[in-house]
């Protein structure tokens, strides 16, 4: 069996926000019609959480949803109970149309902390960083790379986006969070 290893071995930069290569997750991509009473069930018993709403997104530790699109979750769950909450949700939607995908070792996730964290992804992302809240989600662009992030903390931004990505959005990241690189928005 190979060894299981994140996009980038935990790099870290520090400047006027920290970023932070997050390590690895367990991501499943679900398709299915969301308002359905048991995918609603299915994705709490994986989750532990409740289905958030439009552009939301709830965290609990390792586990949580993320609303992608009216018919898509990103379900996340520690990394290696990302295979056994695959079958868990095949087996509870049995007879159901959906998909379950573990995607987890496709993706690549970072941190944006500290005080200047919204202005590092305000800089890089078209999305109005003014009114964002903790627990609110963009499925966006990075610069040139597909991403998603969503705030987690007042002052921190979980970002995904495909690991063949990891070291362009690293960097990209980085130079973002440059000592010296305020604009002064936020």
């Amino acid at each position: 069996m190979s060894d299981v290893r994140s996009a980038l071995a935990g790099a870290s930069f520090e400047g006027i926000a920290r970023v932070k290569e997050a390590g690895l997750r367990g991501m499943i991509s679900f398709r299915g019609d969301l308002s359905a009473s048991k995918v609603k069930a299915a994705l709490k018993a994986v989750s532990g959480v409740d289905m958030p709403g439009q552009r939301g997104c709830i965290v609990n530790g390792e586990s949580g949803l993320a609303w992608m699109s009216p018919d898509e979750v990103l379900v996340m769950v520690p990394h290696d109970e990302a295979d056994g909450a695959v079958e868990k949700l095949n087996k509870a939607l049995k007879g159901q149309h959906f998909m379950a995908e573990n995607v987890s070792d496709a993706r690549a996730v970072f941190t944006v902390s500290g005080k200047h964290a919204r202005e590092v992804i305000a800089k890089l992302a078209p999305v109005d960083m003014s009114g964002f809240q903790a627990g609110e989600i963009r499925r966006t662009r990075i610069a040139q790379v597909a991403a998603a992030f969503w705030m987690h903390e007042a002052d921190a931004l979980t970002v995904v986006c495909f690991r063949s990505g990891a070291e362009y959005m690293f960097g990209t990241l980085k130079i973002a969070a440059q000592t010296g690189s305020e604009v002064g928005v936020y």
